[in-house]
């Protein structure tokens, strides 16, 4: 899965209807840009993208704000929340994801209700468990890792990894079974976007074309 389709939609959703720079805007102040492929280019190639594919609605332009040229729309079709929300159950259930999907899917977690999604951190704590059982039965051999060599290594590390990644899933799981955060139907969210004409103190400033359109 590429994190790109899920940021996308989960901006465009949570701001209702927004224009590509302010698409832009919201994954620079989320450090998306650092940790997953959410460039300029990506973002926009993936707004016109989906709303090809009808999983996003093209307004007509309206003048800019800020005084500069029209820009388009966008705004979620039905189809585009189905999609969306199939994405984020996806990222959350799989325990193979890259770290930018991972960190895409928590970052919408909370557009869940809250006991799905500790139903869907449930199975992934399950498939990680699988996974690292299926392993260590065929492919450690008898004595540990250490016996391949330098390349063992290898399997402690897919190990640790898979340890500390269910370690961490219990503890967030802990933690809204306490009740931590606001999900879908508990209330007023929690406001991940910053509101128009609000500077962006972590906006990178590398202009590109389709920052206009």
């Amino acid at each position: 899965m590429s994190a790109i389709r899920l940021l996308v939609l989960g901006a465009v959703r949570q701001h209702g209807r927004a224009h590509g720079y302010q698409v832009r805007g919201d994954l620079e102040y989320w450090g998306a840009h650092e940790w997953s492929n959410a460039k300029p280019g990506s973002i926009y190639h993936a707004l016109r993208q989906m709303a090809k594919q009808g999983l996003l609605h093209e307004h007509e332009t309206a003048p800019s704000s800020a005084g500069g040229p029209p820009r388009t729309e966008y705004e979620i079709t039905p189809a585009g929340t189905e999609e969306y929300f199939r994405l984020l159950r996806e990222a959350l259930t799989s325990y193979d994801q890259k770290t930018d999907v991972k960190s895409a899917a928590i970052g919408f977690v909370v557009d869940l209700p809250r006991a799905e999604a500790v139903t869907l951190l449930k199975e992934r704590v399950r498939r990680i468990e699988q996974w690292r059982a299926a392993v260590t039965e065929h492919y450690v051999p008898e004595g540990g890792p250490q016996q391949l060599g330098h390349i063992g290594e290898i399997m402690n590390l897919w190990v640790h990894t898979a340890d500390a990644e269910a370690a961490w899933t219990h503890g967030l799981i802990g933690r809204i079974e306490d009740g931590a955060y606001t999900f879908a139907g508990e209330g007023e969210p929690f406001v991940g976007v910053l509101p128009q004409g609000t500077p962006n103190p972590y906006a990178t400033d590398e202009r590109h074309p389709g920052d206009d359109r």
